[in-house]
Formats: C-alpha cells, sequence, structure tokens
C-alpha cells in the first residue's frame, strides 16, 4: 500500500515545520506526531496479521510497498524474505537501519480490539496461534516513519540510507540469511548500523541504551543420550539412558558454578527432555535440548567444551559402549553476543540526549537474552553496531509496578501490550535525529 495522502491541515503544519528549520534540526517531534496517526494504522494491521519466522511474505511485502511509497530503491527476496531499500542523497556516511520482520508461535491473551487471530501451519505442519508478542510490529512502524520522514528532510542530509527488513530472528536466523545472500557486497556497506526494540518496562516517551554487552551470545545445542533397551524389570539387561540423561542434566549445572569465572555471566538450561513410551519400558534413546548463554567467546566456549565433556565421560562412566555414545549438536539457532560499539553509542546517547532531555535517556543494564542483530557486526568489516531500547508502556503502569515490585507483561508474554501512538512517535522521532546526526558528520 502507498503512503496515505497527509490531509490538507496536516501538509501545511509539515511545511511549516520544515521551513522552520535550521540546518537539519527539524522539529521532529510536530513531524513524527504527522505520521503517528496512519503508522498506529500500520501497526494495527501488522499486529493482527502476523508471521511466523521464515514465513513473513506478505509482512516483507507490506514492507518492501512502504519504503517504495517513501523513495527508497527496493530489492525483495535478500535471504528469504529480506527486504532492502537503498535511499541514495549525495556523498555521505552509508547508514543501515535494521527492523524484524517476524512474530511468535503465542495465543494472544490481550483482549485488545486488533488481538491476533492467527493460526498458521509451523514447519512441522502443527498448527499453532501466532502473535507479535516481541513488538516487531512496533519496530517495523518505527522503521516506516523514520524512512518516511528522512525521505522527506532529504534537504537536511547528504549520504546514503540502507534500510533492511529481516527476516526469521525470532529463530536466530535472518542476518546470517541476509549476509550470505550478499547484504554488504550487492548493496551499499554501512558505516553505521543502528536498530530499536521495545522495552516492556520502559515508559513510552523514554529510551534505554548501554554501553558495550548489551544481549548474549545464545547456542541452542541437541544432545541425544543412546541405551540400550530392556524390559523395566530388568534394567541389568540394558543400557539405560533415562538415568544417563538425568545424570547428565544434573551435573551440568555444575558448569556455571565450578567452571566459569565468577563475575561472568553464563547460562545452560536444559529446556526439553523427550525419552520413553511406556513405564516399564527402558527406552534406547533419550533426547535433551538446551539454551545456552554468555557474553564473553572465552566463556562461550568453555561452556560449550564442558558440555561436550561431561556428556561423554558421563556415558563412559555408565558403560555406555563406543557405538552408543552420546552425540551433541549444536544447531543453526545460534548468534552472537550484541555489543553496542562503546564511541558509537555515545553519538547516539548524545542524540538522544539532544532530542528527548536527559531524563528520558535511562541506562539500562544487558540481558542474557538474544538478538541476531548482533550478527552484522560480526563480520571482516567490524561495522559498528547500536541498538538502543524503546519504552512502550504508561508511565504511571512502570512507577505503579516499579513501586509494588511486581512485574509487567514481559517480552514474549502474551499480555505483552504497548501503547502504540506514543511509542511509534517516540521511536520515529529517535531514530530520525540519530539518523540526521550520523549522515551530517561528514
Amino acid at each position: 500500500m502507498k503512503q496515505s495522502p497527509l490531509s490538507v491541515g496536516a501538509s501545511i503544519l509539515f511545511a511549516i515545520a520544515l521551513r522552520s528549520t535550521s540546518s537539519f534540526g527539524a522539529d521532529l517531534q510536530s513531524l513524527a506526531a504527522l505520521e503517528t496517526s496512519s503508522l498506529a494504522t500500520l501497526y494495527k494491521e501488522l499486529h493482527a496479521n502476523p508471521e511466523l519466522s521464515l514465513h513473513e511474505e506478505q509482512t516483507a511485502a507490506r514492507m518492501a510497498m512502504e519504503l517504495r511509497g517513501a523513495g527508497f530503491e527496493v530489492s525483495e527476496n535478500v535471504g528469504g524474505y529480506g527486504v532492502v531499500g537503498v535511499l541514495k542523497n549525495g556523498d555521505g556516511p552509508v547508514i543501515m537501519v535494521r527492523t524484524d520482520l517476524d512474530a511468535l508461535p503465542v495465543r494472544e491473551q490481550t483482549g485488545l480490539p486488533y488481538a491476533s487471530q492467527k493460526v498458521v501451519k509451523d514447519d512441522l505442519g502443527h498448527d499453532v496461534p501466532v502473535m507479535h508478542a516481541c513488538g516487531h510490529d512496533i519496530h517495523m512502524s518505527c522503521f516506516v516513519g523514520t524512512a518516511r520522514l528522512l525521505s522527506k528532510l532529504r534537504t537536511q542530509w547528504s549520504g546514503t540510507l540502507v534500510f533492511i527488513g529481516q527476516p526469521a530472528e525470532e529463530r536466530i536466523l535472518g542476518a546470517r540469511l541476509m549476509l550470505r545472500a550478499g547484504l554488504f557486497s550487492r548493496f551499499p556497506k554501512p558505516d553505521k548500523i543502528l536498530a530499536l526494540h521495545c522495552s516492556a518496562d520502559i515508559a513510552h516517551g523514554s529510551v534505554g541504551l548501554m554501553e558495550g554487552y548489551a544481549m548474549a551470545n545464545v547456542d541452542t545445542l541437541e544432545i541425544l543420550v543412546r541405551g540400550v533397551g530392556s524390559h523395566g524389570s530388568q534394567p541389568h539387561l540394558g543400557k539405560d539412558p533415562v538415568l544417563l540423561a538425568a545424570q547428565i542434566v544434573v551435573a551440568l549445572q555444575s558448569i556455571v558454578s565450578r567452571e566459569v569465572k565468577p563475575g561472568d555471566p553464563a547460562v545452560v538450561t536444559v529446556g526439553s527432555v523427550h525419552g520413553g513410551t511406556k513405564a516399564n519400558i527402558i527406552p534406547d534413546e533419550v533426547r535433551l535440548q538446551l539454551t545456552v548463554r554468555s557474553y564473553k567467546a572465552e566463556t562461550r566456549e568453555r561452556l560449550l567444551g564442558a558440555i561436550r565433556r561431561i556428556t561423554i565421560n558421563l556415558a563412559e562412566a555408565a558403560g555406555m559402549p563406543a557405538d552408543k555414545m552420546p552425540e551433541v549438536t549444536r544447531t543453526d539457532e545460534s548468534a552472537s553476543s550484541l555489543y553496542n560499539t562503546p564511541d558509537f553509542t555515545r553519538g547516539v546517547r548524545r542524540s538522544l540526549e539532544a532530542t528527548f532531555g536527559l531524563e528520558r535517556v535511562q541506562v539500562v543494564e544487558p540481558t542474557m537474552g538474544a538478538e541476531d542483530f548482533a550478527e552484522y557486526g560480526t563480520t571482516k568489516e567490524k561495522i559498528p553496531l547500536c541498538m538502543f531500547r524503546l519504552g512502550t508502556q504508561p508511565a504511571e503502569g512502570v512507577s505503579e509496578a516499579k513501586a509494588k515490585g511486581v512485574t509487567l507483561p514481559s517480552l514474549h508474554s502474551p499480555f505483552f501490550k504497548p501503547e502504540p501512538e506514543p511509542t511509534i512517535q517516540a521511536g520515529v522521532q529517535a531514530m530520525t535525529a540519530v539518523a540526521l546526526d550520523l549522515l551530517n558528520k561528514h
């Protein structure tokens, strides 16, 4: 869909605001406000029509249409359903802005009039509900609004914008898919890369930022624990993989407490155990699924090495024959830790503080969550990255929750409910301000 035309009154207001600017210092709050109504409508449409990772066909098409409407040259199907929009405007820096497209297999329980009712087939053919429970619909709406404003403000900056819509963030696959498809070779290579991410515990109109490690390495492991099946009444005739799997699960919990340097964040979680069919049958295999989190590369390698060592050694201690040794497999659903480049992030902070005021730019703590946005900074080019957090909740709700010591519905919760209009307006204002500063420092 092409961008909705502004009303006559809004057009006049936009023109007045534009004429009143000096350099690139537009009244971004007013300009962003002009777009908020149409962007909120876009948000609700996206929210009601989510698509799972690697299935973002309609979402990607909508982002491509919006970017074309803003004057970008657009390429589609870049690494799956990836979208790349390029807007060249003379000499200057190349700034990349990224949004994610996909949703989660979550049944929405917000009760909103535009709540998702979608049920789709997943990759295994199962019927699953789908919801934008991580705010990617907010991200896309801010992305579109920023593209519109920067296009309209072309007299205020010079350089090149590369706006990317990335698939499969929730499976931490999409960034690698786009990079493998030539993101940095087919299109202008960025000097800096920006993104924002919703926060479930910051008030709308405020933003959060951290330098250095912001999110964790994530590794998804699968352990196939083999055994020799037998009757439950005659365990001596078999090799019990259930007992071995239980010993492995318990032993893995010693890694963080005894093998990782105190103070280095690390997590080893066994989130899935599957094995057996009946109480009186010792099965011949059990499958474990793990998520492993860290920040530092050396901590990551220590964790992965310890998991393999413990698993194999316990199997040997249980007397498993050589052909029944466990298999430890690292899946594709892994990503590097997100490291906000310190000097770049300090510049982003200055832009945000100038836009919102010191009191609305918070220092936030890093988390052990993961984001494959990090992958764009791990290539040979070592391009500086910065992702900042965008507040989504009413201020009174945030204050009340803190006072009572309760937690607001988190990201990935079926109850996560951003306030669309003020959140999107602040997101567009923030991203546009940062991009303008970067495009004018050359």
